[in-house]
């Protein structure tokens, strides 16, 4: 859509508030509602002002920033019988209205304009895993560490009714009366087609409550826009139904993980570069592609895995990367190679370490450059000791990746230098924030600590 159309669409629709969306800088969409009086053609031009210190883009000393909206991404959502325009918008300067150079969905654009010369378009094919619970509570106090959820459909509910249940890490697409999730995935698809989201198809997934939603080929800057769209409409649909959703990648313990699984091809002049007559009739660009990917891993993940939960999933049994390898058809390496695919148009490779807790516009734009450095610099994954592999990659000694988001940021520290769009005061920003966040985790004492020291 134009501005002139989104216009013309508001008075079309009797619509008294147009609601902007702006992701922080931490992954959170934040939000400010005009009503239909204060807002006009001017809006996509002068955009409204916010304190961007609160989003993370600036200190409060100098935080006046303007929010743009995209009319491309306009759709219309309802409020108690409201219907509200919403649309994504970009960040700028106040002083010379240029793209704020910290947004992260301006980081992205610049991202896939950096690399026109290997690639005109990128295509992503997000995977969300996500847990929905009944019930959630949790405490820190220096008296009191506790976390509790619930659920009808947890195993742990076998003994107390007369229903069906799943059972432990049995839930693998699993159907009806054992998936209960069923009607509740359903609205949100059904909402998401609505807006245009190009959902593939949802399923149940392995562990008890969790479900996964695919979607097809976008673009990658649609690619973070739908995840934003995702992540808020499960919500949304989801409390109507009584529920609360997490896409944290460790919810439970000894349970299955959310990961965000990303199916990925490059395209130039209209063909998919990804696809030859080279290993698992991969091309070259794709193998240096994935020697890329997996060398700058360790820092990679401080984007894509930003939560010191993140590696609470990336433990061995839990179908989840420990080592930076890939392999064919293998969903323990870190970098999968699809053994269904038999189209060349759709050739590609799954990167199965990044989750739904990373700002997607910085994981999507970190994970594209980190594969790009490894064209450039023709980094060959097979004499890099990356692989490939074959059979259960948690029983070998191979490539491990950070274990903690410490190990991370440190890895990040060290190795930057192929993140050619991040500037360099965000990416010591996002350290330091981030280092922060796992002193605030470490700091506090661990129940399972006192079932293993109490007593000595």
């Amino acid at each position: 859509m134009t501005s002139s159309q989104v216009l013309k669409l508001i008075e079309q629709e009797g619509i008294n508030f147009i609601d902007l969306k702006v992701v922080d800088l931490w992954g959170r969409w934040r939000h400010v509602t005009l009503a239909r009086t204060n807002f006009s053609e001017k809006t996509f031009v002068e955009g409204v002002g916010f304190d961007a210190s609160n989003l993370g883009y600036a200190e409060v000393f100098s935080s006046d920033m303007v929010i743009i909206p995209d009319p491309e991404t306009a759709f219309i959502e309802e409020y108690e019988g409201e219907k509200v325009l919403s649309m994504i918008c970009d960040v700028y300067e106040v002083e010379n209205m240029t793209p704020c150079s910290h947004d992260p969905r301006t980081i992205l654009k610049k991202t896939l304009e950096s690399i026109k010369e290997i690639a005109d378009e990128v295509y992503l094919g997000p995977e969300y895993e996500f847990h929905i619970f009944e019930d959630v509570r949790y405490d820190v106090k220096s008296n009191r560490v506790m976390f509790e959820i619930d659920s009808s459909e947890g195993f742990w509910k076998s003994s107390e009714t007369g229903e069906y249940f799943i059972g432990r890490k049995k839930g693998y697409h699993r159907i009806p009366p054992f998936d209960r999730l069923m009607e509740v995935r359903n609205a949100i698809v059904k909402k998401l087609l609505e807006y245009g989201v190009p959902v593939k198809y949802h399923h149940h997934e392995v562990g008890t409550c969790q479900v996964e939603i695919e979607l097809t080929f976008v673009d990658a800057l649609k690619a973070a826009d739908y995840t934003m769209l995702v992540k808020h409409v499960a919500r949304m649909v989801a409390k109507q139904y009584g529920y609360l959703v997490t896409f944290m990648p460790k919810p439970m313990f000894d349970e299955a993980g959310n990961g965000m699984h990303v199916h990925q091809f490059l395209k130039k002049d209209g063909k998919n570069i990804f696809n030859s007559d080279k290993l698992y009739n991969l091309s070259q660009e794709a193998l240096w592609y994935i020697g890329g990917m997996l060398k700058n891993a360790p820092a990679l993940m401080a984007f894509t895995n930003p939560s010191t939960n993140s590696y609470r999933r990336l433990v061995p049994g839990f179908e989840a990367p420990t080592n930076a390898v890939f392999a064919l058809a293998n969903r323990t390496s870190a970098i999968r190679i699809p053994a269904y695919v038999k189209d060349p148009e759709k050739r590609r490779i799954e990167f199965r370490t990044i989750d739904a807790t990373c700002n997607p516009y910085l994981g999507f734009a970190a994970m594209i450059l980190a594969g790009v450095d490894g064209i450039r610099k023709k980094i060959d994954p097979t004499s890099e000791g990356f692989g490939p592999f074959e059979g259960d990659v948690y029983e070998k000694e191979l490539k491990p990746l950070p274990k903690s988001l410490e190990e991370s940021c440190i890895a990040l520290r060290n190795n930057h230098e192929f993140l050619t769009t991040f500037p360099k005061d965000l990416i010591e920003h996002w350290i330091k924030a981030k280092l922060f966040e796992e002193r605030q985790v470490n700091s506090v004492p661990h129940p399972k600590e006192y079932d293993l020291y109490f007593d000595v």
